[in-house]
C-alpha cells in the first residue's frame, strides 16, 4: 500500500493566492461587466527590457546551428552569468562573493523552499509573522511542525512584525537553529537597517544558526543607508544564504531566473556537531534534482547588467515605485496607517478590519487586494497592495477604492 507524507494533511485547505483566484473568479461570473484591476499577486505587468529581448533572440538563434547549439549546461549556471552576478550585485558593493558561489536556478520560491532539504527535522526554525507563505509550508511539509492551533503551527517559532516593531522582530530570547528573513518585506514592504541586520548576524554566529535571506525585492532599494545585501553585514558570509530574483527587477516572472549565493565559509553541523560546508551540500542537491535554466534564459538574464540592461531595469523599477507612491498617498488621504511603497513595491496597510472583509469590499469596486489574515496572525487586519500594473490602471483602481471607502 503506497501512504502519503501525513505532514502535507497539516497543511490549510489551499494555498492562499489560490483562494485569492477563486474568490475573483466568483465574482468576475457574477459580474462580468465589471473590469478587473489586479493589484493582489506580485505579478509584473510590463514587458521584458529591450535588453533581454534582443540577447534572448539572439541565443535562440545560436541553438538553431549545429556549431553554437548547446545541450546541457552546468546544473549551477553558465560562467559568464555568475561572474555578472557576483561581480555587479555584491562586489560592486564591497561583497566578497566568488562567482562560484552563486547557484542560477528557474526561481527564489523554489529556492527558499527546497533548501530546508539540507537540515535535519527536528531542527528549531523560526520564521516571521506575517510571512511568505512558501517558507512556513514547506517546513510544514517536512514535518518540522505539530499541528495548526490557535492560527499557528506548534512547534515554529514565530516571530511577530508589528507597527510597534516596524515590522522588523528583534532576534528571539531562545535559540534557534535556522531562521528566514525577507527584506526588503514580503508582504510589508519593510526594511531593515543595517544595525538590525548586524543582530541577527551576530544572534546566528553566537547560536551557530543559520539565516536565509530573501532579497527578492533588493533593486526597489532607493534609500542609500538601507543594505542591499546579507553580506554587507561583517560576518554573515559564515552563517547566510541569500535568494534573489530577476523576476521583478527585470519581468522574468514568467520566463523564470534566479540565483542563491552560498558562501563557502557557511558551515552546518551533524549530529556529533562536526561542521561541513554548506556549499558543497547544496552543489549535491543543486546538481542531483535540477538540470539548470535554458540556455537563452540565461543569456537574457546576464544583458541585465549591460549598460542598456541596467538603464532599462530601472526605468521599470522606478515606474512601479511611482506606482507604490500613487497607492501609498491615496491610502493615507483616505485615513489608512501603511508601511512601504518608498523601498518596495508593496503597500501594507491597515484597514481597520478583517482582512478577507476588506478584501471583499475592494473586489466589489473591482480592484484585487491580498489579505494580511493569508500572511499569518500578525497579518489580520492588514491588506498588502502590490505595485505592479500600469500607472494607467493604478490611478483608476484608487478612484475606484475612494468612491468605494468614501
Amino acid at each position: 500500500m503506497i501512504r502519503m507524507n501525513s505532514h502535507y494533511k497539516k497543511l490549510k485547505a489551499s494555498y492562499l493566492f489560490s483562494d485569492i483566484a477563486k474568490r475573483v473568479s466568483t465574482f468576475q461570473e457574477n459580474n462580468p461587466d465589471t473590469p478587473i484591476i489586479r493589484l493582489g499577486i506580485g505579478d509584473v505587468t510590463h514587458g521584458l527590457p529591450e535588453a533581454c529581448i534582443k540577447a534572448l533572440h539572439d541565443a535562440v538563434d545560436e541553438m538553431a546551428e549545429d556549431q553554437s547549439f548547446k545541450g546541457y549546461g552546468p546544473e549551477q549556471g553558465y560562467a559568464f552569468l555568475r561572474e555578472a552576478i557576483a561581480k555587479n550585485d555584491f562586489q560592486s558593493r564591497g561583497c566578497a562573493i566568488e562567482a562560484d558561489e552563486v547557484f542560477v536556478s528557474d526561481g527564489a520560491k523554489c529556492d527558499t523552499g527546497n533548501f530546508q532539504e539540507l537540515f535535519a527535522t527536528d531542527i528549531r526554525v523560526a520564521i516571521p509573522d506575517p510571512v511568505y507563505p512558501v517558507y512556513l509550508d514547506t517546513n510544514i511539509m517536512a514535518g518540522r511542525t505539530g499541528e495548526f492551533l490557535d492560527g499557528r503551527y506548534q512547534g515554529i517559532v514565530y516571530l511577530d512584525s508589528t507597527s510597534e516593531n516596524g515590522f522588523v522582530p528583534p532576534v528571539p530570547e531562545e535559540a534557534v537553529d535556522l531562521i528566514y528573513l525577507c527584506y526588503p518585506n514580503n508582504p510589508t514592504g519593510a526594511t531593515a537597517s543595517r544595525a538590525q541586520l548586524q543582530e541577527w548576524v551576530d544572534y546566528a554566529r553566537k547560536n551557530k544558526a543559520l539565516i536565509l535571506f530573501d532579497a527578492a525585492y533588493e533593486a526597489f532599494i532607493t534609500d542609500p543607508e538601507i543594505p542591499h545585501s546579507i553580506y554587507e553585514i561583517p560576518g554573515a558570509r559564515e552563517v547566510a544564504v541569500e535568494f534573489r530574483s530577476f523576476s521583478k527587477t527585470a519581468g522574468f516572472t514568467g520566463t523564470r531566473c534566479a540565483f542563491t549565493v552560498v558562501p563557502k565559509d557557511c558551515m552546518i553541523y551533524d549530529e556529533k556537531g562536526e561542521a561541513h560546508a554548506l556549499h558543497a551540500l547544496w552543489n549535491r542537491r543543486h546538481c542531483t534534482k535540477f538540470n539548470g535554466v535554458a540556455y537563452p534564459i540565461q543569456k537574457a538574464a546576464a544583458a541585465v547588467y549591460s549598460p542598456e540592461g541596467q538603464a532599462q531595469v530601472k526605468a521599470l523599477i522606478t515606474g512601479y515605485l511611482e506606482n507604490a507612491a500613487i497607492i501609498r498617498s491615496a491610502m493615507k488621504e483616505l485615513g489608512f496607517d501603511c508601511v512601504g511603497g518608498d523601498n518596495s513595491p508593496y503597500i501594507w496597510v491597515n484597514g481597520k478590519s478583517d482582512s478577507w472583509e476588506f478584501f471583499d469590499r475592494l473586489l466589489k469596486a473591482g480592484v484585487v487586494c491580498t489579505p494580511g489574515a493569508g500572511f499569518g496572525r500578525c497579518g489580520e487586519g492588514f491588506i498588502r497592495i502590490s505595485a505592479f500594473n500600469s500607472k494607467a490602471n493604478v490611478v483608476e483602481a484608487m478612484e475606484r477604492i475612494r468612491k468605494t471607502l468614501t
